[in-house]
């Protein structure tokens, strides 16, 4: 039995040095899952623009006709509360704890921040696009075409 199981925390089998090389390839913009939602969206006949810089947060994908943004968040990266992904690695633990607070209170600030620009948010995790990507799809499309202020899909 894992003893770690509920504590929120996962060890972490990688040297410093290896987490910091593992880290620093991840990449903030044309993620493999933005990358899949973005052509399932095209598929279905949505148009859209990507990483729009002049937006709070540059969100992922901005639908103009719907007034609506996306955001496709990594469960690790924007802390999904009660995802098995989320869990911080043991190593450098203040390090990440601080670097993935500042990252979720960031996230709250920007969709504040398009909410008062008029934009309806919606989030998309990671988990729900691994476990399911049709039913994250189809409640994403429901979502945009509903003219709902906020979505998220888990």
């Amino acid at each position: 039995v894992d003893k770690q199981a509920n504590t929120g925390h996962m060890t972490d089998f990688m040297t410093r040095e290896q987490r910091s090389r593992a880290m620093s390839r991840v990449r903030g913009t044309e993620t493999k899952l933005e990358r899949l939602v973005r052509s399932e969206l095209h598929k279905l006949g949505f148009r859209f623009r990507k990483n729009v810089k002049t937006l709070p947060g540059r969100p992922d994908i901005v639908l103009p006709k719907y007034n609506a943004v996306v955001f496709v968040h990594g469960c690790f990266w924007h802390r999904h509360e009660g995802c098995s992904a989320s869990k911080l690695p043991e190593t450098n633990r203040e390090f990440w704890e601080e670097k993935i607070a500042g990252n979720v209170k960031r996230d709250k600030l920007q969709v504040e921040k398009l909410r008062q620009l008029g934009w309806r948010v919606g989030l998309v995790w990671e988990c729900s696009l691994k476990r399911s990507p049709r039913v994250a799809l189809t409640s994403l499309t429901r979502w945009i075409e509903s003219g709902s202020l906020f979505a998220e899909v888990e």
